[in-house]
């Protein structure tokens, strides 16, 4: 398999759409499909975030997947079968699909354009790397420091306002303050 971040990318969007496929199907067991969507879905996200995008004009990027964790975590509370479930994982669908055609369009061929070889492959070395730290703190890899997912929960059970617009940084500090 290619190293360079463009084709790492791209695989990662094509499981994602065959995740979708399964769950759109209802093949196979739903929580374990959401669970790995989501596992992946947040890995990439917070691999382009911190790798990626600091060299590109991204924001717009970084607000969508805010939305997809947003998303993310509505079908995690959903129950499979139930209409919550069918409309969430649409919305879902639409919401990914639109930013993997921008960034596919647009931003990874802009990044061809302006990077060199070497660089396209250390920034796939760099992101892949963030991705797999990523995921082996989202599957209980015994990660010291929660991830925002972890963060997230937290100030979702504190009530914090704001929290699906706050990073991880943020998260952390709101959990303190509300700890106070």
């Amino acid at each position: 398999m290619a190293t360079d971040v463009i084709t790492l990318i791209t695989h990662d969007h094509r499981t994602v759409e065959s995740l979708f496929e399964r769950l759109k199907k209802g093949a196979g067991d739903p929580s374990a499909a959401v669970a790995e969507l989501r596992a992946l879905l947040t890995a990439h996200a917070r691999a382009e975030e911190d790798r990626v995008y600091p060299g590109l004009d991204a924001h717009h990027g970084v607000e969508e997947h805010k939305e997809a964790e947003v998303l993310l975590d509505a079908l995690v509370r959903a129950q499979p079968g139930t209409p919550e479930f069918a409309e969430t994982l649409d919305q879902l669908v639409e919401s990914v699909s639109h930013h993997v055609q921008e960034e596919e369009t647009t931003l990874l061929p802009a990044l061809a354009r302006t990077a060199s070889e070497a660089e396209l492959r250390e920034l796939g070395k760099a992101f892949l790397q963030r991705r797999e730290e990523e995921l082996r703190a989202l599957k209980g890899g015994g990660a010291a420091e929660p991830t925002k997912a972890e963060l997230y929960e937290q100030a979702k059970q504190a009530d914090i306002p704001g929290r699906s617009q706050m990073d991880k940084d943020e998260l952390q500090e709101a959990l303190s303050r509300a700890k106070s």
